[in-house]
């Protein structure tokens, strides 16, 4: 099946159960019900040497950024190949910026101010603003994505909150889930390892797997289970009752009494510095911890030394060589498609994993590997992952450069809410993943991406992308709109509807227009009218921009052209 006529067809599943909560959606009857075993491709982890121009730029943007804005594709005018890509794997300056207090009724804060570190709430007022602090969180980590610079960054961010999943509502204290959310995007692009561990006794992580009850006394295996099945080197088929290929159930018992002890900081009266945990010695397990067979016998000597035995057991388990395997099919799955056949397996993932440990673990070596390769930009790997919620969203407002509003935090945090509460309803809640394994679109076999498209998704998105064009959003006495009139200038020539059209599905779709489609799409721009009145139109209106009626003739056409592209198949994909 086609890409077009596979979204067409997703979105006439079946009807939802619960219209309500995009997570109880009905999976469309036409997402895959098996793997694909389609002969791909079998260009390698080789250096790309073939053309570059505006559709691999456009690729490479597409899948390192959210979405494609204009300053980037100028920012990487005149640079080749491996330029742009080491671009992007540069590390920027971090932000100075914390998420700000927006709702007066947080009476602990001032308005404009950030809740980062201050109390749970203010003694004198029965407001609780763990909720509005969430809020505020969200809306932050979303302008950040917002207005990213030219750096993979926020899409790794992005990608380890779906790796090392915590949840915001599950963890309860908003400080934290902040200091978990800069952990990540300080280690972004650094060493996997390192961030392994960090995560291990990360206060927002042990409420989130109840590290925080795992003592000697009680155990909890939450944590040990989930950093070996999900965070590091996977579970692989099971070979016998509790025996796993890489692990087995001996070993995440082992693993939770290597992490007794840890403990997150629960003074929640007080304000808080960077630490959101500490180790109570007399808590942990003191007992020698010895692991099965698929980690060679290994013994972690017991003490009270909880550093130590961590390190320990992070060294054991990155020492195994499917733990680097097991990140590089998540990166794969993130950057490239979703398929790992046995031809990728052997020929992308074995070798990106050698670079991940021949890198000390470090994940910037494997992106560029990835980044530059001819896999990468093989024509059939450009146009076949299904946007993400959080793609779509930010993607519109990026693509068509909205004005948000500046220097009232009451506005700004309005509309970057109504961002992620856009997301949201079309099933990618940031801070909140459905589960522990993050959403489904990126592990779920064998639907994959497509479980983002169905019935009640669908339309969520196209009304989106309609209410951006024609109303907007307003509130508060704040608006966010597109400008169809500022985004044709930014155009070669406006004065020509080819053009507009040809340039316009560049910029919006990842697959060329065939010439039918570009018929059609003159056709809605300019409905059985010749070119020449288009160009008498929009001259017009250049010679005289203030008069409403010329405004309007050129301004109404442009609306027309760009919510039709919006609703077709192929802007829902990049």
């Amino acid at each position: 099946m086609k890409r077009r006529e596979l979204l067409e067809a997703l979105a006439g599943g079946s009807t939802p159960d619960s219209p309500g909560n995009p997570d109880d959606s009905t999976v469309s009857e036409f997402a895959n019900r098996v793997m694909p075993k389609v002969w791909r491709t079998t260009a390698g982890l080789e250096q790309y040497t073939g053309g570059w121009g505006s559709s691999q730029v456009l690729h490479l943007l597409r899948r390192t950024t959210f979405s494609v804005a204009r300053v980037d594709i100028d920012s990487l005018k005149g640079k080749n190949m491996t330029q742009a890509v080491d671009t992007l794997l540069t590390i920027p300056p971090d932000e100075a910026s914390q998420p700000l207090s927006y709702d007066s009724r947080d009476t602990a804060v001032t308005l404009g101010s950030t809740w980062v570190n201050a109390v749970t709430q203010d003694p004198a007022s029965t407001f609780n603003p763990s909720g509005v602090r969430t809020n505020s969180l969200k809306a932050w980590w979303v302008s950040l994505m917002l207005n990213q610079q030219l750096s993979i960054r926020e899409k790794m961010v992005l990608f380890w909150h779906n790796h090392f999943v915590t949840a915001a509502s599950t963890v309860g204290e908003p400080r934290f889930s902040y200091r978990y959310l800069a952990l990540l995007r300080k280690n972004a692009l650094g060493n996997f390892k390192e961030l392994a561990r960090q995560v291990s006794f990360d206060g927002a992580m042990l409420r989130y797997l109840n590290g925080n009850t795992n003592t000697k006394t009680s155990a909890n295996e939450n944590f040990a289970r989930e950093l070996q099945e999900l965070f590091t080197i996977g579970k692989g088929p099971e070979v016998g009752p509790g025996d796993y290929t890489n692990y087995t159930e001996a070993d995440v018992k082992a693993a939770a009494k290597v992490l007794t002890g840890w403990k997150d900081f629960r003074n929640a009266d007080t304000t808080i510095g960077a630490t959101t945990w500490t180790f109570d010695a007399t808590r942990h397990d003191v007992t020698n911890k010895t692991f099965s067979t698929r980690y060679g016998g290994t013994v972690i000597v017991g003490g009270v030394d909880g550093d130590r035995e961590l390190d320990e057991l992070i060294a054991m388990i990155f020492a195994q060589p499917e733990t680097a395997k097991f990140l590089c099919r998540k990166l794969y799955r993130w950057f490239v498609y979703y398929v790992i056949d046995d031809w990728t397996e052997a020929n992308i993932i074995a070798p990106l994993a050698d670079t991940l440990r021949n890198n000390n673990y470090n994940v910037v070596p494997v992106l560029s590997q990835l980044l530059k390769s001819a896999h990468f930009y093989d024509p059939v790997n450009t146009g076949c992952v299904i946007k993400s919620p959080l793609e779509h969203v930010l993607g519109v407002c990026r693509q068509f450069a909205v004005l948000f509003p500046t220097g009232d935090v009451v506005k700004q945090y309005a509309m970057w809410n109504y961002l992620w509460s856009q997301a949201s309803a079309t099933q990618m809640n940031i801070g909140d993943p459905p589960d522990v394994s993050g959403w489904h679109a990126y592990y779920q076999e064998p639907q994959f991406y497509e479980l983002w498209i169905n019935s009640d998704t669908l339309p969520k998105r196209s009304q989106w992308t309609d209410r951006m064009v024609n109303s907007g959003y307003s509130t508060g006495g704040a608006a966010i709109i597109i400008d169809p009139i500022a985004f044709v200038k930014t155009l070669s020539d406006p004065t020509d509807p080819n053009v507009i059209v040809n340039e316009t599905a560049q910029h919006l779709f990842p697959l060329p227009l065939t010439a039918s489609q570009q018929t059609f799409l003159k056709g809605v721009l300019l409905p059985g009218l010749p070119d020449y009145e288009w160009q008498a139109e929009w001259g017009a209106y250049i010679a005289d921009p203030t008069n409403t009626t010329k405004l309007n003739a050129v301004k109404t056409k442009i609306k027309a052209l760009l919510a039709f592209m919006m609703e077709m198949p192929e802007f829902q994909l990049m």
